[in-house]
Order: C-alpha cells, then structure tokens, then sequence
C-alpha cells in the first residue's frame, strides 16, 4: 500500500511537473510586433544626441532593451528592405531589386509561418511590395500581391508612403482618416491587438510607417521652432512617430501584454540628405547606396520577459529577423526556403556572444557589400573592391586592402560567390519549382492602373495625389497633341 501511493506520488509529480513544463513552454512564445520608420536615418534618435530631434519614448524603448549600435537594413531603399523583413534573405533572391518591385508569390514569409503557428497577423501601413509606385494609395483588393496573399489575416494599408489624413485600404475597402499617419496605424494595431487578446490567441503585428519619408507634413505642434520649413516638417514628422511609439508601449502595457510582447524596432534604410541636420550620424553616405550612411539603422528590441537592459555592438541586419523568431517561437526549419541570408540571434538576446559567424551580404543595382563583424568588403559598380575597419573608420575613408591581404582575398571570393549565388536565385533556383513562376508586374504607377481611374478625380485635390494625377493628365495632353501633329502632317 505504501509503495502505491508513492507511485501516485511520483506519477502526480511527473504529470504536474508535465503541465509546469508545457505552460512555461507555451508562455515562451512571445506576441511579436515589427514596427519599422520610412528613411528615420541612424543619428535621428534623441540617444545618439540628435542636435535638435528629441526621441523620449524610443530613448525608453532602447534604455529597456536591447539597442543595437550596428543593425543594418537589408538594402538602402524601402521595398528591398521590406522583403528581406518577411523572407530573411537578400531582396534581390525576392524579385524586389529596388521599390516598388513586386515580392514573388513563391516566397515564404514570416507573416505565413506566425499565421501557421497559431498567431493572428495583422500588417498597419506601408506595404510598397506589390509593384506600385507613386505616393501611397490604398491597396486593391484585385491585387495579387497585397498582404493577405503573403499571411496576413488582416491589413490596413497603403502601397507607398503615406502622410497626414491619409486614405487607406482595409482589406480591399477604402477608408479615409483624420490624422497624424503615425498614430492612425498605431490605433489600428492597438484595436486588431484588443480583439486578439479577447480570442485568446497570440499576435503578429506589422506596423510600417509612412514617416519620414518626404513629402513632409508635420503638424503645427510636431514642427520644431527656429527650423526652416523643410527641417521642420521633417523633423517633425519624427517626433510624431516618436509620439506614437509611446502610445503603442502605453497600450500594450494598459492590455497587460507588454511582459510578453517581443517588440522589434528599426528603419528601413539609412537617412537623407537636405533635411536641415545630419541625419546619418557622421557616417558616409545616405539614402541609395551602400555606405554606412545608406544601411545602418537605429535597432532596438524590447521584450521585458526576456530581455535585459543593454547596448550591444553585434552587428545584426533585416535579414535576421525571420529566422530568429523561428527560432525564438519554435517552428520548423522548413518555414524558410533553404537559402537564408539572415541568421538566428535569439542567443544575443540573453547575453553577448561574441564574434557573428556569419556574413552579412547587401546586393544593390550593381553594387555589393559583405560585412564580417569589423571588416567591411565593399564591390563598387565598375568591379573595384574596398576593405574598410568600421571598429577605427566609421566613415569608410581609409581603403586597408592593401594592408589586410588575406581578409580581403578571402572576402573577395565570398562576395563573388554571394553575386553567382543572387543570380540564379533569380532565375527561381530556390524554390521548388526551379523557376519563377509568376514575375511582377513592377513598377507600375497607379495612376495607369485602370482600377485606379474611377478614384482620379476625387484625389485631384489632395495634396499628396494632385502631381500625380495632373502628371497622367499632362501625358495624355502631350499624346493627343502628339496624334494632332501627325493629322495635321
């Protein structure tokens, strides 16, 4: 009798110690949000001493996580950048090669695997990965490429970048709002998080601004005093977004998530010229190339359950977010194509782990990059190679291939062998089907879009649009004069 009830004992401790375990498991599964700024530059945050932009709530985010001093965007434009988010490889494996390029349907995305692993998604502005140029207008229903094809249950969106008052698309249907861009796509995701919460499921949520990427339009309060007006607005329209990055921690925090919830915070490519102040940090370049100044970011995550307070000089790009939080949730390799650019960093999130193993690689319209933790290998369009050491040349003056020959040497034969590699990814190598199956279409401005028509007339008067769609008419004057000419002949 007494060994009978030892073993009811054990098998009660063993069952208990069972559901301990499964519930600790299960409570590991963090809710995810990605949040990423239009051309925020790496210097543009009150906490890297920007001369005039103060930052309060990003400066909070990053003094309660883990910032980054050296996270890179994929690519030093938008839509690239936005590919490699989703797919964890370099953009030009995608069929993006610049904005507003269309991301093949063959991809597997992070939004399909959370949607897989149980999570509601849900995707709140910029989408510019449908193959549309030109300011954002709401995304089509029709669309073949909008986010609902690539997993996202649910999407409030826009196809380009987006400013005060903007008119969006929720799941195909127009709406017009009244409002800073920021705060709007911070209330959607707050309210598609409410209702998650009360199904009790986790959530996946993509929050893609539209600032700050020009035209600017801050409002009168965001302008900063004594700014010319370009600064002003631009600047401005930072700490808008600044302003509603608070307002998404105050909310999670309100809905009793914010322990749980793994918030990822970063830009999609480096800052611009002409906007009244440094906005890269001193670092070469901007915008468009593939200098520090055009991929480096501001980086942080936040992840309180987790994650303790830290500034870390790993270097870490776009191109790991996927895996990492496949590897983070626990899902199958098999959620990613085999060809991975980005890796794993879910150990850097407990604790610094020392040199990255593996390289990071940027491909942009010619030019290539490799970096391997402090050497920089840059492969310019005419087939020149430069060696920098970003740990003493942040400013990539100083070309140390002829004093490092081994390590440019061996860097040289891994770029060249990462340019073969994007090149028959191209042609559709990695996936099953050995080719690409549907391409495009890229490039398309909306206004030539004959599901856009109906909406000209009414758009003609709105600052963002009125260009544009005076830009369709003028062509059309221009043709008509043209076939005029030809009669009169």
């Amino acid at each position: 009798m007494t060994r009978l009830i030892a073993f009811h004992r054990f098998i009660t401790i063993v069952i208990l110690s069972g559901v301990w375990i499964t519930a600790t498991l299960g409570d590991e599964r963090p809710n995810v949000v990605l949040v990423m700024a239009d051309d925020q530059g790496w210097g543009q945050t009150g906490y890297y001493n920007h001369p005039i932009l103060k930052t309060p709530n990003l400066d909070a985010m990053a003094a309660n996580g883990l910032r980054f001093d050296r996270f890179y965007a994929a690519a030093p434009v938008c839509s690239p950048t936005r590919a490699s988010v989703l797919t964890g490889r370099t953009h030009d494996r995608t069929g993006v090669l610049s904005h507003g390029y269309a991301l093949h349907r063959q991809e597997r995305t992070i939004a399909r695997a959370m949607q897989e692993a149980g999570y509601s998604t849900g995707h709140f502005g910029k989408w510019h990965l449908n193959g549309v140029r030109g300011p954002g207008v709401p995304v089509l229903d029709s669309d073949p490429h909008h986010p609902g094809h690539f997993g996202f249950d649910h999407w409030l969106t826009v196809t380009n970048f987006f400013d005060m008052n903007p008119v969006m698309s929720r799941m195909g249907k127009f709406e017009e709002f009244q409002g800073d861009s920021s705060e709007i796509v911070v209330g959607e995701a707050l309210k598609f998080i409410k209702q998650t919460k009360q199904q009790n499921k986790p959530f996946f949520t993509v929050i893609w601004y539209g600032s700050p990427h020009s035209p600017w339009v801050a409002s009168e309060e965001d302008q900063i005093d004594g700014e010319e007006a370009q600064s002003a607005h631009h600047h401005g329209e930072l700490m808008a977004m600044d302003r509603s990055i608070g307002t998404l921690r105050a909310g999670l925090k309100r809905m009793g998530v914010a322990n749980d919830t793994l918030v990822w915070f970063c830009s999609d490519n480096g800052g611009l010229k002409g906007v009244g102040h440094d906005s890269v940090g001193g670092l070469r370049g901007n915008k468009g190339s593939i200098w520090e100044g055009g991929l480096r970011v501001p980086g942080i995550i936040e992840w309180p359950a987790q994650i303790k307070p830290r500034i870390t000089m790993y270097p870490a790009s776009t191109m790991d977010i996927l895996p990492t939080l496949v590897d983070v949730i626990g899902m199958p390799s098999d959620t990613m194509l085999d060809r991975i650019d980005g890796a794993s960093i879910k150990p850097l999130l407990a604790r610094e782990i020392g040199q990255r193993s593996k390289l990071i690689p940027f491909h942009y319209k010619g030019s290539a990059a490799l970096i391997d933790n402090n050497l920089k290998l840059v492969k310019l369009r005419k087939g020149e190679y430069q060696l920098f050491d970003l740990a003493v040349d942040k400013t990539e003056s100083h070309d140390i291939a002829g004093e490092q020959t081994d390590a440019a040497k061996r860097l040289r034969i891994a770029i060249d062998a990462m340019v073969s590699s994007v090149a028959n990814s191209q042609l559709g190598a990695d996936y099953s089907e050995g080719k690409v199956t549907r391409e495009g279409p890229h490039s398309r401005f909306w206004y030539a879009i004959p599901e856009y028509q109906p909406f000209l007339k009414g758009w003609a008067d709105r600052p963002e649009y009125r260009d544009w769609v005076n830009r369709k008419q003028r062509a059309k004057n221009n043709e008509r004069d043209k076939q005029t000419k030809k009669v009169k002949k």
